[in-house]
């Protein structure tokens, strides 16, 4: 028998060899990619996200805080080519994406298996996906062509070519019926899908609107512009726009609301915006692909977490929690030459980089005296709506 000095000793090592409890972080970490993704989905109902590459391939990955948790799921390489825009269905149970192919593809999430293929859906390259239900979506081209489609037959309805450019984005208004485009050429579409036909065009604002967006309740659409501003328009006022400012940034890319009143705004500096609309200011910094231009961001089911995806070939993921109880006041403060923009979260860079340097949250760099008293009297109306 062995000697009692040694069995404790063995018994120490068994402890030693139990694993550790993984370590909870305040994100999931970084998932590293092949290529760079173009766009990026959170799961309606899970902790999944769903990437779409420059290669066509499609990514579904589980996330989790805990350290060494995610776990890729399943891919997919049936896109002949680059994947511009990936979705969930309301039910979490099919993953829609478009590509430069010009094909749409519907994927069985669980089994990661192809249901359906429209090969052809557009003379160019898709850009643009909205899921309107559970039976019908919209996509649009790189030429403006905007389609309406029903799952169940596997047609399109609507076929509406106003956009003298590609469609950059599309939303929708909470009873159905109205349905918003961005576009390349500087305009917002407005079309009624109900009656099946094209309402109007805004005016041409300069440069391109990458994104759009419906905020306020209903009341007010936004659209981010390749020129670093943010175009405001009233509903039903689609025209001409009611506001504008600037965020002091590259462009504005990628928009996406996190509350009535504050988005989430991705630009090609690599820096990730928290915006306060109405009244209009820049918080801060959620975070930033230091130097990548981002392609996309998105939100998850419970408001705790911001993803984005840039040329790095990272998915990243930002602690938002705390912005839904952002208050932000109606008087606006004297601003400063040497702001510098604030970092809302752990990972954003904190306000002592030099990477911020001159990121101010101003309409303009060097607008002088009577430009900013001016501004502060527009925005006191503005806030009051």
């Amino acid at each position: 028998m062995a000697p009692p000095v040694e069995h404790e000793d063995s018994c120490e090592q068994e402890a030693a060899e139990e694993p550790k409890t993984p370590k909870i972080r305040d994100t999931p970490e970084d998932i590293k990619l092949e290529a760079i993704a173009n766009t990026i989905a959170f799961h309606p109902s899970q902790d999944i996200l769903a990437a779409g590459d420059i290669d066509g391939d499609l990514y579904l990955f589980s996330y989790s805080c805990a350290e060494g948790a995610n776990k890729e799921l399943w891919s997919s390489g049936h896109h002949l080519k680059s994947c511009r825009k990936v979705l969930f269905s309301g039910d979490g149970q099919k993953l829609f994406s478009v590509s430069k192919d010009k094909a749409v593809h519907i994927m069985d999430v669980e089994a990661g298996k192809l249901l359906t293929r429209i090969p052809k859906a557009h003379k160019a390259p898709i850009n643009a996906l909205l899921l309107v239900d559970e039976n019908i979506f919209a996509t649009g081209d790189d030429e403006g062509m905007l389609k309406v489609w029903d799952v169940r037959s596997g047609t399109s309805f609507m076929d509406l070519k106003q956009h003298e450019d590609f469609i950059s984005d599309i939303t929708i208004d909470q009873d159905k019926r109205t349905l918003l485009t961005s576009s390349g050429d500087g305009t917002m579409g407005v079309f009624n899908i109900r009656r099946r036909r094209f309402e109007l065009l805004s005016e041409f604002q300069n440069g391109d609107l990458n994104s759009v967006c419906i905020m306020k309740r209903g009341r007010k659409v936004v659209c981010g512009s390749g020129e670093g501003k943010i175009y405001i328009f009233n509903w039903n006022g689609f025209g001409a726009t009611s506001d504008r400012f600037a965020v002091q940034a590259e462009s504005v890319d990628c928009i996406v609301p996190i509350t009535d009143s504050i988005l989430c705004a991705a630009s090609t500096d690599g820096v990730i915006r928290a915006v306060s609309v109405l009244p209009n200011r820049v918080l801060g910094s959620v975070g930033q692909h230091a130097g990548e231009s981002i392609e996309e961001i998105a939100r998850s089911r419970d408001t705790r977490f911001l993803a984005s995806c840039a040329h790095d070939q990272l998915v990243k993921f930002w602690d938002i929690s705390s912005l839904p109880d952002t208050r932000v006041s109606d008087y606006r403060r004297r601003k400063k030459r040497d702001r510098r923009l604030k970092a809302l979260s752990n990972k954003a860079f904190d306000t002592g980089q030099d990477f911020f340097a001159g990121l101010l949250d101003s309409t303009e760099e060097n607008r002088n005296k009577e430009d900013e008293e001016e501004e502060e009297e527009e925005d006191s109306d503005s806030g009051s709506d």
